[in-house]
């Protein structure tokens, strides 16, 4: 259902839908709404399970907390077309009782409709067919989602300020949650005007109201250490000043070096004399290693500071990881192969799915890429549904990382998270300068002295090394490998029609099991495996499906199976009226419907000039979602 606001977004054909004129690549004809190619639901077919055991644990291993979550095996990959593994998945209801209303986490990142060739794709839909075909998927996207879900929508700027409009029209503007900046790139491009350097992603909720409560925030990375050997424990340090006049505020300070300072002009102290003597009497007052800090600071320790602190919308490459960064963990999977010009970071993704799932949650992306997206969620103990339109890169890239997710063969992304620096001095690093500052000045001055012996050994820089000595911890183990996916595909199409002749008929791939579950999945009912007599149930009602005509004997074979209280729908291609009298006049609400004009009631019949077939471009686009 679309909420309806007064400033709503119109785009040409807005009235009208899409269908993909191809298999596997992007290319799409206007239609009616009402166009059973574009009704029609295309159930799943299962072909493979692929499941794995998690690895044991090394003595001489660090690992942490993440690495002990149960390995999920209850996930989808789907190949196929994202409208029509959409519909499926909100349709079918063998799969739709599952992921209707279940979904915590979407993150797309679809064609960014940038009018531009790649090296593995074309990326230039048209901006009415673009809108049209994403408005369609949200649509969906907001019935698969749970009350207290999120979506994020991954983009440029060139389509992002129209998706934002597109977003408030489905979701609702008042369920907008936020708009991050992502650096994607450090380096500059001089050979453009402009040096583009993010990506934005527009987050939206199903129900504002329902997220507060839900929302993870973010492990808060600030370096605590205990400079004094205090008994709370280390702590870090905050500003002892604050900004404006005050003259209660404004009092002089002695250093223990017995200098006396005063508060910087412009500012004042934070607290008055007695507030600060209290905090002194009680040791939370650092004047640095040398007691002549200038101005003195306030010792906050760990054990009193909340670790977690909510997101902030800016998140910088140095953190997430850039397109660099991911291109070389997809050359790690997948040595001598470039197959994306702008891949997305698993840092970047595991940012997203920490702060709107929890472990055993689901996480949908309806443009798998490579697959990062599912990667991610595997590693962090998530349930996923993903699926790629591109044979070639579902076989060759999405299929082949998540296997290698669960097998364990994957050792790059947050598989393994880097030691940290740590301080390896006796005192404590100089005042201000952190253990990632402290190597980087070890670095450098081994650099500068690298072709001078002398300075090599001399005590003056061996007394500086010593200054800033530090030392890396043990990498950490995030990942032990485990889980399961089954693989599917979209079912052929057992509907086409012809817009000249206004007619509904069959394909040559409606026939036996594809045609019965293509009618289940077309008019609602659950498969009834096993079952001698019906093809179907839904409630107290049978399905019965029939290739040919219907008779009386067909008729009275399926009444006379049928359990107390329920009634029938026999589908069949061929139906006589007779026939169709004769089921009626058992009065048990069951009845006749014809394959396929009365699957689809409400196609179009009238002939209208004004409704021939408008033909899009077709699109050959590899993998228009770079990597995911």
């Amino acid at each position: 259902m679309i909420k309806r606001s007064k400033l709503e977004l119109t785009w040409y054909n807005k009235d009208k839908a899409l269908i993909p004129l191809n298999e596997g690549k992007y290319g799409y004809a206007w239609v009616e709404p009402t166009d059973p190619r574009y009704c029609q639901t295309r159930p799943l077919v299962f072909d493979k399970r692929f499941t794995a055991r998690q690895g044991n644990k090394d003595d001489s291993t660090t690992y942490s907390e993440r690495a002990d979550f149960l390995p999920q095996d209850d996930n989808l990959l789907i190949l196929g077309e994202s409208g029509d593994v959409l519909e499926a998945l909100t349709r079918s209801p063998e799969i739709s009782d599952k992921y209707v209303g279940q979904v915590k986490c979407i993150y797309i990142d679809p064609p960014f409709n940038t009018a531009q060739s790649f090296a593995s794709y074309e990326d230039n839909l048209e901006h009415s067919v673009w809108l049209t075909m994403m408005r369609d998927c949200l649509l969906n996207m907001r019935t698969l989602l749970s009350d207290n879900g999120l979506i994020w929508v991954h983009l440029d700027d060139v389509e992002n300020h129209r998706m934002k409009l597109l977003l408030d029209e489905i979701f609702g503007v008042e369920n907008f949650v936020a708009e991050f900046i992502w650096q994607k790139r450090t380096s500059k491009s001089n050979d453009a005007d402009i040096s583009i350097s993010h990506d934005t992603i527009i987050c939206f909720a199903k129900d504002r109201g329902k997220i507060r409560k839900t929302l993870n925030k973010i492990p808060l990375k600030a370096e605590f250490k205990n400079l004094d050997d205090d008994p709370r424990g280390p702590w870090k340090t905050a500003p002892f000043a604050a900004p404006g006049h005050r003259p209660n505020m404004e009092y002089p300070i002695t250093l223990p070096s017995g200098r006396v300072i005063t508060p910087p002009v412009g500012r004042c102290w934070p607290r008055p004399l007695e507030g600060y003597e209290a905090l002194l009497k009680d040791g939370r007052i650092w004047f640095g290693p040398k007691g002549d800090a200038a101005p003195p600071q306030i010792k906050r320790f760990q054990s009193e500071i909340d670790s977690v602190v909510v997101p902030d919308t800016f998140w910088k490459a140095e953190e997430l990881g850039s397109t660099t960064t991911a291109k070389r963990e997809i050359q790690a999977l997948f040595p001598g192969t470039d197959p994306f010009s702008t891949p997305k970071p698993e840092r970047l993704l595991e940012r997203i799915i920490h702060i709107a799932t929890d472990p055993g949650d689901i996480v949908l992306d309806c443009f798998a890429g490579s697959g990062t997206t599912a990667a991610v969620a595997q590693k962090m103990g998530r349930r996923w549904v993903t699926c790629e339109l591109v044979e070639d890169t579902f076989h060759r890239f999405t299929k082949p990382r998540l296997e290698k997710v669960i097998n364990n063969e994957d050792y790059g992304g947050i598989t393994l998270t880097k030691g940290k620096r740590l301080d390896a001095t006796k005192t404590g690093l100089p005042e201000r300068l952190d253990p990632e500052d402290a190597q980087r000045l070890t670095s450098l001055l081994n650099k500068a002295i690298q072709d001078e012996p002398e300075l090599k050994i001399n005590p003056a820089i061996k007394a500086v090394k010593n200054l800033v000595k530090t030392k890396k911890s043990k990498d950490t183990v995030n990942w032990r490998g485990g889980g399961g996916f089954t693989v599917a595909h979209l079912a052929p199409e057992c509907f086409d029609y012809d817009p000249e002749l206004r007619l509904t008929f069959l394909t040559e791939a409606a026939e036996g099991e594809t045609l019965v579950r293509s009618i289940a999945a077309n008019l609602g009912f659950y498969l009834s495996s096993g079952d001698s007599y019906f093809d179907g149930h839904y409630n107290r009602k049978r399905l019965a499906v029939v290739e040919g005509l219907v008779d009386k004997a067909k008729v009275d074979e399926a009444i006379s199976h049928l359990p107390e209280g329920c009634s029938v729908d026999i589908a069949a291609t061929m139906v006589d009226e007779d026939v169709r009298d004769y089921l009626s006049s058992f009065e048990n609400g069951s009845r006749i419907i014809h394959i396929p004009f009365g699957v689809f009631p409400n196609a179009p019949s009238n002939p209208d000039e004004d409704d021939k077939v408008e033909i899009v471009e077709p699109i050959s686009i590899v993998d228009s979602r770079e990597d995911r």
